[in-house]
């Protein structure tokens, strides 16, 4: 059996998948995952296309389906997945794009990095390329990474990669209050905030030809949703995080 495959069951680690529209990469993406996980969540974020179609055409083992009744963002998506892998008995999730940016031939780094830190929030940092990135995904994720370290004092450089393992049994889906992109920063400030580790570990990333790219992602929009959740986060972190953190390290002194 392959090692990964094997140890992600032994300590029960699945892999969450969040699509909306994704029909023409998602059977390949989920086949490859499926050689290293055997236990799959596909979350179904109201999909227009032939998603669920296609997916049960392919006839994948080990791949399970949970639907959301329209479009309500990744945000929403990622918590439906979450509350999925915790009843099914989940200790740990990884989340992965369905559109085949992200590799699933690394997830047997994840494994090794959970291995050594059964407590980390695991973030597979990838190697950006401006020159294939969309401008506007470029500028958010280094505008991001800005706020993240005036947020929380701590460097990371793809707050943005949705390539990830969560510790279930550490975090909280309530931290997950806006329902797209933002979520995923949103989740990691809470996560800091709470003292949980965050690690990083290098991961590969796929940039399509542009005629065949696939987002849901829309730079004005969700820029400016982006922009309101760091205001609020700012505030809130020098008006109770660093003071009661001072306090802490005072009394504990």
């Amino acid at each position: 059996m392959n090692k990964t495959l094997d140890y992600l069951k032994q300590e029960r680690i699945c892999v969450i998948v969040p699509t909306y529209n994704n029909a023409g990469t998602i059977v390949d993406v989920l086949k490859r995952i499926r050689a290293y996980a055997a236990d799959v969540i596909v979350v179904n974020d109201g999909c227009t296309d032939d998603t669920d179609d296609r997916i049960a055409e392919a006839g994948i083992e080990g791949v399970h389906t949970v639907h959301l009744p329209h479009n309500e963002g990744k945000g929403s998506a990622l918590r439906k997945g979450f509350h999925e892998a915790i009843r099914l008995g989940f200790r740990a999730a990884i989340t992965i794009d369905a559109d085949a940016q992200h590799y699933p031939e690394d997830l047997p780094s994840f494994a090794e990095a959970y291995r050594k830190n059964h407590e980390a929030l695991i973030i597979g940092a990838r190697t950006l390329d401006p020159n294939l990135m969309r401008k506007g995904s470029n500028f958010a994720n280094r505008f991001s990474n800005f706020w993240f370290y005036v947020q929380t004092g701590l460097s990371l450089s793809d707050t943005q990669s949705g390539y990830r393992l969560y510790p279930l049994t550490l975090l909280n889906d309530r931290w997950i209050i806006t329902s797209r992109y933002e979520s995923e920063l949103e989740f990691l400030v809470y996560a800091a905030w709470k003292g949980i580790s965050i690690t990083t570990i290098p991961v590969r990333v796929y940039y399509p030809p542009k005629d065949e790219r696939v987002s849901s992602f829309r730079p004005v929009y969700d820029f400016m949703r982006i922009t309101v959740l760091n205001v609020v986060l700012t505030a809130l972190s020098f008006c109770y995080y660093y003071p009661v953190k001072l306090l802490r390290r005072i009394w504990h002194g």
